[in-house]
C-alpha cells in the first residue's frame, strides 16, 4: 500500500528536509513537490533529493489558474503518474506535520483504526509563535509547542483539514483541501471518518472542508499546522503572499487569528526519535546540507531587507506588541459563527 503526499513550495529550502524526514518517519513512501519562483535554491534542493531518488521534483512556472498557484500544480498532478498509481493521497503545505496518535503513531496504525476508511479528515491543530521573535534554524517541531486548546469556536479557519484519501476511483482529482472531481456512481459506496474515528455525513463526500465546531477532533490523528513560526519568519511569509493566492497579502489580520499560544502539545515527539534519524541521513549528504545552510543565510539576509521598508518594518512593530490570541468563549463565538455558517451555504449554492 502506497502513500504519495503532494506539496507546493516557494522559497521553503530552510524547513524542507525536516519536513521530508518527519513524513517519511510516518510512513509516505513518495513525494510529488511542485515548486515556483524560488530565490533560496528550494528547487535546487528538490532537483538533488530527486537524484537521490526521494522524491519527484515538478517546476510549476505558469501561466497559473486563476484560483491561484497552489491549484495550477494540484490540476496538473491530477495527471502524474505518480498520482495515478499511488494507493493513498494527501496534499500538504510545508508547514503542515501529520500528527497520528495510535498505534506506533505511523500510517500503518491509521489504517489499523479506520480500516474502511475511503477518506480520512486530518483537522488543522493551529501552533502559535510561542513567543519566539527571531528566526533559529531549529527544528519546527520541537521549537512551536504551544497551539489551540483541543475543542475551539471561532475562528472557522482553525477547523480547516486536508484529507488523506484512497485512490480507488471515487475521486478523480486531488484538491487543495480535499479530493475533488467524484465518480457519483460510488459516492454512496465511500466512507469518510474524521480524525477522531468517528464515521462523518454525507454532506463530507461533495463539499465540506471543515470539522464541526465545539468537539474534539484530534483523537486518532491531527495536523500540526504552523502557519506562523517566529515573527522574523512571519515578516517573510508576509511578503511572499497566501499560497494559495499570492498576490493577498498577510497582515495583523492572519496572525491574530492564528497566533494560539493556550495550550501545549508535544504529541509529535513520538515520531522525533525516527524523524532524527531521518534528517541525519539527509543532511549526511553534502550537497543538501550546503544548500540548507544557504537557505538558513537566506532567511536571515531578506528579514534584514525587508526590515528597510516602511511596511514591513511598521508589521513587525505591530507583531511585537500583539499579545497572543486567546480562545473567544463559547457565547461570543456562536454569534460569529451564525453568520459563517450562512456565508459558507451561500457559497456552496
Amino acid at each position: 500500500m502506497t502513500h504519495l503526499a503532494l506539496l507546493c513550495v516557494r522559497n521553503e529550502a530552510a524547513f524542507l528536509l525536516e519536513w521530508l524526514a518527519h513524513h517519511r518517519a510516518l510512513g509516505f513512501d513518495d513525494f510529488l513537490v511542485y515548486s515556483n519562483d524560488c530565490d533560496d535554491g528550494t528547487d535546487a534542493m528538490l532537483d538533488r533529493l530527486e537524484e537521490m531518488g526521494l522524491l519527484t521534483h515538478v517546476r510549476n512556472p505558469g501561466p497559473y489558474d486563476k484560483r491561484g498557484v497552489q491549484f495550477t500544480a494540484l490540476k496538473a498532478a491530477a495527471e502524474h503518474p505518480k498520482v495515478t498509481r499511488a494507493d493513498w493521497i494527501l496534499p500538504l503545505d510545508i508547514d503542515e506535520f501529520v500528527n497520528i496518535h495510535t498505534g506506533d503513531h505511523t500510517l500503518k496504525a491509521l489504517h489499523a483504526a479506520l480500516p474502511d476508511a475511503t477518506a480520512i479528515t486530518l483537522t488543522w491543530r493551529l501552533f502559535g509563535s510561542s513567543g519566539q521573535v527571531r528566526y533559529a534554524d531549529d527544528p519546527v517541531t520541537e521549537t512551536f509547542t504551544r497551539c489551540a486548546p483541543r475543542i475551539l469556536h471561532w475562528p472557522w479557519r482553525a477547523a480547516l483539514f486536508k484529507t488523506l484519501y484512497r485512490n480507488d476511483g471515487t475521486y478523480r482529482k486531488p484538491g487543495v483541501h480535499r479530493p475533488r472531481d467524484p465518480v457519483k456512481e460510488r459516492l454512496k459506496q465511500a466512507r469518510w471518518f474524521d480524525g477522531h474515528g468517528r464515521a462523518l455525513e454525507d454532506s463530507f463526500k461533495t463539499g465540506r472542508v471543515f470539522s464541526p465546531f465545539g468537539r474534539d477532533n484530534y483523537g486518532l490523528a491531527q495536523i500540526n499546522h504552523y502557519p506562523l513560526g517566529a515573527m522574523e519568519s512571519f515578516l517573510l511569509k508576509s511578503a511572499r503572499g497566501r499560497a494559495v493566492h499570492a498576490d493577498q497579502p498577510l497582515g495583523m489580520d492572519y496572525w491574530v487569528e492564528r497566533n494560539f499560544n493556550s495550550d501545549i502539545d508535544t504529541s509529535i515527539a513520538a515520531l522525533a526519535p525516527a524523524r532524527r534519524a531521518e534528517l541525519l541521513a539527509l543532511s549526511s549528504d553534502a550537497t543538501l546540507a550546503r544548500l540548507h545552510a544557504r537557505a538558513v543565510a537566506w532567511r536571515k539576509a531578506r528579514f534584514e531587507a525587508l526590515m528597510l521598508q516602511d511596511p514591513y518594518r511598521a508589521l513587525f512593530g505591530r507583531l511585537l506588541m500583539t499579545p497572543p490570541t486567546q480562545p473567544l468563549p463559547p457565547e461570543r463565538a456562536e454569534f460569529l459563527l451564525r453568520y459563517a455558517r450562512k456565508a459558507h451555504q451561500r457559497d456552496a449554492e
